[in-house]
This record gives structure tokens, sequence and C-alpha cells, in this order.
């Protein structure tokens, strides 16, 4: 929806996601980095009010709604000509999940497009790759979500492998971790056991015979991960960023779960809206790494709000604009 009297350049992305609804506002141009100039973030957690035939309850639809209106309020402050607004695996699956995008839909004025697992791992993919450059070569990313785990990859900017399976930090933890958000090394076994069953998928489907040059992580999740069990690497001329390995987080996460989640926020990088879900989305950062063979990721500072920001650049920044 565009309005006239608002400069067209001015973009906002509305992203529904699972953990979080986010709003971020960029001025975006062509070959412009599509860095934000304004957002706001709003932790809603929507695995904690889903019932048990995945219905997402009437808190969770109230908290989800008043987390849009947060959102389109900093938009209309920011004078927004133009709204991408996409919602991700939550809503997705949700059997009332139609419902209430037409609640989303009426409360900001167009529509939202729902997207599938692999429509997030190509944008994902799209994002890491142009913040990378083609001289990474053939890339492996992998991201991890409230609700799912997508991976790629490929040597161009659209991947040849693209999957998307529900192993979210927020679902893993609701499913198969206690409920106070500490776990024995015993409930940590049967919770790696069950992630293996969920991602074989992409394990049967992933070439064997093609080996990624540089494999990657996005997403809060492997964040708050690397601030944790990882080192920053110092780059001359470029971005600092986050390097982690296996072996430093599978050292972590028997602690991690040892201690309760108000005594995790203490911890580098562990936010306290991360804090009950961390030991989930360490088990699966844990068992897609070992799953595809990687011993070590680097943490890709962008991730699907850009990819989406890129695309729409892509399809529809350099048309209007005659070339």
């Amino acid at each position: 929806m565009v309005n006239p009297e608002f400069p067209a350049t001015r973009l906002g992305v509305l992203d529904i996601g699972s953990n979080t609804v986010h709003m971020i506002i960029v001025d975006a141009a062509p070959g412009a980095r599509p860095d934000p100039e304004a957002s706001v973030k709003t932790t809603v957690r929507l695995m904690q009010y889903l019932e048990e035939d995945g219905t997402i309850n009437k808190d969770g639809v109230q908290a989800l709604l008043a987390a849009v209106d947060a959102g389109m309020k900093l938009a209309e402050e920011r004078k927004v000509g133009q709204i991408l607004a996409m919602a991700t695996s939550a809503l997705r699956e949700a059997p009332n999940g139609g419902r209430i995008l037409g609640q989303i839909e009426e409360r900001i004025g167009q529509g939202v497009t729902v997207l599938s697992g692999v429509d997030e791992a190509r944008l994902t993919f799209l994002a890491a790759r142009r913040w990378y450059g083609w001289d990474s070569g053939r890339l492996l990313l992998m991201d991890i979500g409230g609700g799912s785990l997508e991976v790629a990859m490929g040597s161009d900017e659209d991947p040849n492998v693209a999957i998307s399976v529900p192993a979210g930090a927020g679902r893993v933890t609701k499913e198969f971790l206690p409920a106070d958000g500490t776990a024995t090394p015993e409930q940590l076994e049967a919770a790696h056991k069950n992630v293996r069953r969920i991602i074989q998928p992409i394990v049967d489907e992933f070439p064997k015979s093609k080996v990624p040059n540089h494999a990657v992580g996005t997403s809060k999740t492997f964040r708050s991960l690397a601030r944790l069990a990882g080192v920053m690497l110092r780059q001359s001329g470029r971005v600092d960023s986050w390097i982690m390995t296996r072996d430093q987080l599978e050292d972590w996460l028997p602690r991690l779960a040892a201690i309760s989640p108000d005594q995790r926020v203490a911890l580098p990088g562990i936010t306290p809206e991360r804090t009950l879900q961390i030991v989930g989305g360490g088990i699966v950062a844990d068992e897609i790494m070992k799953a595809l063979d990687v011993d070590e990721i680097e943490i890709c500072p962008w991730a699907l709000r850009e990819g989406a920001i890129l695309r729409w650049l892509d399809q529809f920044g350099r048309t209007r604009r005659g070339f």
C-alpha cells in the first residue's frame, strides 16, 4: 500500500514471527544497504499460547494484535510510504491462523504475505549472499526461528537447496524440555534425539557431494549462542563478526541447562526474552551442525527482513526509477 504523500523509498517491514513482532523502518534505495533508521520489537512467544491442536488461544491473539499495533504506530510516526508485511511459521501452521491474519490485515489496511518455510530459507539466503558476496563460494545458511529451522545452500543468489522443518527454538522448548526451563543430562539427551528425528528430512535431501565453502548462522538464537560460546573475529576494513565452533557449543549446553532461566540473563549474549528457550535453540544448533558435518559457523548480521527488503528492491525499486 503506497501513500503518495510519503516518500516511496521509506519502507517499513512488519515481520510477524513466532517469537517476536518486529517493525523496522529503512530508507530503501537500489544499491544502498538496507540499514534500519528505527525499529520496534515486541516479544510475543506465540508457542506459549498454542492449544494442543496448534490453535493460538485468545490471549495469544490479543498479544499478537497489540504487537502489530505497536509496529504500525512507529510506521505512522515515521511517515512510511510502503509496508511489507509478512508472517512466518506460527500463523502459517495454526488452524485459526487465517482468521487471525484477517484481523491483522483489517488493522493495517493491506494484505499480509504468509511465507512458506522455503520462502523464508530463500529470502534469508539472499540476505547472507549479499552480505558476504560472491567470493564466499558455496554458502551454507542455517536459521533458527521460534517455530522452524531453515537451511539453504548454493553458489548463487538463489540456493540450490532450501528446506524448512518444525524445529524452532520455541517449539523444541515447549515440546521436549521441562516447563521450568532446566534439564538434566537425560532430559537433554531425549530432546537431542527428538530434534535429530525432526531434522532427518534435511539430512536426506542435502547433497552429500557438495561441501560448503562458508557456513553461516542467522537469527537471534545463533547470535546469542555465539556471544556466549564463541569468539569475536576482528577484521580490518570489515564489520567484526562472531565465530562459534560446535565443540564450544557442546561444552556450554549442559551447563546452560543446569541453571535456571532467570540466572541465564547474567551470561553474555543471553537477553531476557531468550532465557527460557536458549537451551532448545542450542540443541537445534548443535544437531543441525552435527548432521551437516559443520564444525564452525560465522554469524551473519542480515537475515529474513533484509532479504525481504532486497527482494522488493530487486523487483520494484529499479523499475520505479526507469532502469
